[in-house]
């Protein structure tokens, strides 16, 4: 394979991480957004996450399963086309304006991702250089976290249109213009994701017309391993005390993470009364900067401290800061719970490198096993959004309290490993 086309692979692949960061950082959008077009509760405008992240949990498996027989590439442009057909989706959602309609584009879209997830990480390591190897995949990653910083702003900008009714305005409209109204605030996505659409779309043409190496990657320990059935190795790797632990801590990581992002908007707007499009395009950029920031800080003190001894102090750091926005008023709970951004950016990495450690023959299944544990963020949203409609939204932030308790305890648990293989992750 030419020099060029190795180039042109890697720019491809790297393209991806892009793609599904700024898809996956829109649902802090959507979900004030929808709330509003298609007048939910902050329990039903909740199940936003659950219709992403479920499919996080029921598609690794058979995407991994699917790239074995068809490889990466085909697996690239499966997840691509799902993707693309979702955010089209999104269209005709729009303009009935009906919310299952809406839940069901996004589970296509994230059924996508999960593809692309799968193959994208792995492949980035195996193309070029093996040296470099590492230093691909951190370079790619930094394209996910530039998307993550990016979604926000440009969705606060072509999606929210900064005017929420008051209750009193709500009752001073007739229905006519309610309808119009809410009709309106609906239409507001279909642009935005039609375009989404398209330009995936071309990056599907632009991967099918692209050769990309054939990589061998099974080693012949993984080779005797998978002629054992799927459900014996399964079974054999739920009795793993060490790997479920890790499964069950990247469940509380991520719902803890997807409840944290995906009420900001609303946190804001009740307890600062910061208004939507400023909450979206100023401090929801800035936290996500923070993480950011803490992944590449937290890459640097991992060189002078032990990476589980980090994750037990941010754990510990960030209860704090939930505790202090639960019970803080104004802008001062704002930024405190801004801060937890940079406190969970090293979470996800290094839950899932202590998860697969020692694995071996078993890593990939493994892997595959820690990635369904994101099905957290599908389960703890609607947990707070019920808490949030019976209390208020800046009570229902206990809930990812809980998260971080759930990971200091898996932390403890492993502090007496020493050494960690911090792997790319969320």
């Amino acid at each position: 394979m030419s020099k060029n086309n190795t180039f042109t692979a890697v720019a491809l692949i790297t393209s991806l991480f892009f793609i599904w960061g700024f898809a996956l950082n829109l649902n802090p959008i959507l979900i004030p957004h929808l709330k509003k077009a298609c007048q939910l509760s902050d329990f039903q405008s909740s199940l936003i996450d659950s219709a992403s992240y479920i499919a996080y949990f029921l598609l690794p498996i058979p995407a991994a399963q699917f790239m074995k027989k068809y490889g990466y590439k085909g697996g690239i442009i499966i997840g691509l086309l799902l993707f693309s057909v979702g955010a089209l989706l999104f269209y005709p959602a729009a303009a009935v304006r009906n919310y299952a309609f809406f839940l069901s584009a996004l589970f296509v879209v994230f059924s996508g991702m999960a593809f692309l997830e799968t193959a994208a990480n792995p492949l980035i390591t195996l193309i070029g250089d093996p040296k470099g190897a590492t230093q691909r995949i951190n370079f790619s990653q930094s394209f996910n976290g530039l998307a993550a910083t990016v979604a926000p702003l440009m969705g606060g900008t072509f999606i929210l249109s900064g005017k929420t009714l008051t209750a009193a305005e709500e009752k001073g409209m007739s229905a006519a213009q309610l309808n119009e109204y809410l009709n309106k605030e609906a239409s507001s996505v279909q642009v935005p994701f039609l375009v989404i659409s398209i330009v995936v779309f071309l990056v599907t043409i632009m991967v099918w017309r692209t050769t990309f190496p054939v990589v061998k990657e099974e080693s012949s320990d993984e080779v005797l391993d998978e002629k054992r059935s799927l459900g014996s190795r399964i079974a054999e790797l739920l009795k793993d005390r060490k790997l479920m632990s890790g499964v069950l801590a990247i469940f509380f990581y991520v719902g803890g993470q997807a409840c944290v992002t995906s009420f900001f908007i609303r946190f804001s707007e009740k307890v600062a009364q910061i208004s939507e499009k400023d909450a979206s395009q100023i401090y929801l950029p800035l936290a996500f900067a923070g993480f950011m920031a803490g992944r590449f800080i937290g890459t640097f003190l991992m060189k002078y401290f032990s990476p589980v001894k980090l994750l037990v102090t941010y754990s510990i750091i960030n209860i704090f800061l939930i505790i202090l926005a639960v019970n803080l008023s104004g802008m001062a709970a704002v930024y405190t719970l801004m801060a937890v951004w940079f406190f969970m950016s090293i979470m996800f990495p290094t839950i899932f490198s202590l998860s697969i450690r020692d694995l071996g023959a078993k890593t990939k299944l493994g892997s595959s096993l820690v990635i369904m544990g994101i099905v957290g963020g599908a389960i703890m949203p609607p947990v707070m959004g019920r808490i949030s409609d019976a209390s208020n939204i800046q009570l229902s932030y206990l809930v990812p309290g809980v998260s971080f308790i759930m990971i200091l305890w898996f932390a403890v648990n492993n502090l007496k490993v020493k050494k960690v293989a911090i792997v790319a992750g969320h």
